[in-house]
């Protein structure tokens, strides 16, 4: 299996690296993994779904 660091899945995802290794921490990221101090991310992975929601209906 290929893996991919945060700064990359960052890179892909057009999120920050910070956020990517929060979700990872959080285990919302399927297969990852962490190696040392460095999060591998599988190459196939998917980028979570945002857990907000909103109270109010934008017009």
């Amino acid at each position: 299996m290929e893996y991919i660091s945060a700064k990359e899945a960052a890179e892909k995802w057009g999120i920050s690296k910070r956020r990517v290794q929060k979700l990872c921490e959080e285990g919302r990221i399927e297969g990852v993994t962490k190696v040392g101090l460095v999060w591998a991310i599988p190459l196939t992975a998917r980028k979570p779904q945002d857990k907000r929601k909103r109270k109010y209906k934008k017009d």
